[in-house]
C-alpha cells in the first residue's frame, strides 16, 4: 500500500495514518495541501490518502468538504480516526516570547489558540501556513517571514533545534479532529453495528421545502444525521451541496431505503463509504426501524399478490 496524506512529516494527519494497521510499513508520500492528497489518489500515486475532515472546536474542514465532493464513485471513505489535539508555541533556540511579533501556523490551528494568543500575545500577527508542521518546519529556514509557529508536541520533540516557548496552548483543551482515510477501489468495510454512512447531496432545487424533502429521507426511516453542513458548488450564487454523515451501514434496510428515496429526489447524491465509527457507538434504533421490520413489511406487501407479480411489475423491486 502507498499512503498520501497532508504533510510535512509531523503533522496530525500523519499522526493520525500511523495509527492504521501496516501503515508504518508502508510506503507513506506527504503532499502540501489536502486537494493535492486526493489527486495522488485519482492518478494512482497513492493507494490511500488520509485527510482531516472535521474539528471539534471549528467544524467541518472545508478544503476536505470541497476535495471529497468532487471524487467520482470509485472512491471510498474507508476508515475515520479520532486524534487529540495539543498545541506548542515554537521559536528559533535565541527567541523568546517577548520577541514574537509573527506567528504562523494551519487556519485551523489557529482557530483554535485564538484566546490563548489574545491573553499572552495580543500584539502578534497571523501568517496562514499550509500545515502546523510545515509551518514549525519553516522556522528552520532563513527570512521565512515570522517568529513563531504552533505545531504538535511531537513534531517539537522531533526537533529538538526548535524551541518550545509555551505548552498546551489550545483553548479547548478535549480538541478533537477526524481523519478519514479514502481508498480507490475499495470494498465497503463489513458491518459492526457501530457505523458511519457519508453522503454528499446537491440541493437539486432552489425551492420552498427543498432541504426538508432530502432530511425526510432520513427521519421517516429512523436515521439519525451525525453532521450536516452545507457548501457552495461554485457554479452560481446560491447553488449548493449538503455534505451529510448519517448513524448506519449501508447493508442496513433503513439506509438502504433512505438511499432510494434520495436518489429519487436528488439523483446526484453520492455514496462516499459506509465505515466503523471509530468512537465504536452503537446507534439505538427503534424497533419500527430495525431490520426485521422491514423484512417483515416487504414480505407483506408480496403477500398482496398471492399468484405472483405480473411480469410487467417484476421489474420494479
Amino acid at each position: 500500500m502507498r499512503y498520501t496524506f497532508l504533510g510535512p512529516v509531523g503533522t496530525f494527519t500523519e499522526a493520525a495514518l500511523l495509527t492504521v494497521p501496516g501503515a508504518r510499513e508502508a510506503e507513506r508520500i506527504p503532499v502540501s495541501s489536502v486537494p493535492a492528497a486526493l489527486d495522488a489518489l485519482r492518478s494512482g500515486r497513492a493507494d490511500a490518502a488520509m485527510v482531516p475532515i472535521e474539528n471539534s472546536v471549528e467544524g467541518g474542514v472545508t478544503a476536505t468538504l470541497d476535495a471529497i465532493a468532487a471524487l467520482d464513485g470509485s472512491f471510498r471513505i474507508v476508515r475515520e480516526v479520532l486524534v487529540p489535539i495539543t498545541f506548542v508555541l515554537v521559536a528559533d533556540p535565541g527567541t523568546t516570547l517577548a520577541d514574537v511579533q509573527t506567528i504562523s501556523t494551519h487556519t485551523h490551528a489557529w482557530a483554535q489558540v485564538r484566546n490563548w494568543v489574545a491573553q499572552n500575545k495580543p500584539e502578534a500577527g497571523y501568517l496562514p501556513g499550509s500545515s502546523t508542521a510545515g509551518a514549525a518546519l519553516g522556522l528552520l529556514q532563513q527570512n521565512c517571514g515570522y517568529d513563531a509557529a504552533i505545531c504538535s508536541p511531537a513534531l517539537a520533540e522531533a526537533h529538538p533545534e526548535l524551541k518550545v516557548l509555551a505548552h498546551n496552548i489550545g483553548d479547548n483543551k478535549r480538541a478533537v479532529t477526524r481523519f478519514v482515510l479514502v481508498a480507490r477501489d475499495a470494498v465497503t468495510p463489513e458491518p459492526t453495528g457501530a457505523d458511519k454512512t457519508t453522503l454528499v447531496i446537491p440541493l437539486p432545487q432552489d425551492r420552498p421545502g427543498a432541504l426538508l424533502d432530502l432530511l425526510e429521507q432520513f427521519s421517516t426511516r429512523g436515521i439519525n444525521l451525525s453532521r450536516i453542513e452545507s457548501r457552495p458548488t461554485g457554479e452560481f450564487l446560491g447553488a449548493y451541496f449538503f455534505s451529510i454523515d448519517i448513524d448506519g451501514h449501508l447493508y442496513d434496510a433503513r439506509v438502504r431505503d433512505a438511499l432510494r428515496g434520495l436518489h429519487r429526489v436528488a439523483p446526484g447524491v453520492l455514496f462516499l463509504g459506509s465505515y466503523p465509527r471509530a468512537d465504536q457507538r452503537v446507534a439505538r434504533v427503534d424497533p419500527v426501524h430495525d431490520e426485521s421490520s422491514f423484512d417483515a413489511a416487504r414480505s407483506w406487501v408480496e403477500s398482496l399478490f398471492p399468484g405472483g407479480r405480473p411480469d410487467s411489475l417484476k421489474h420494479h423491486i
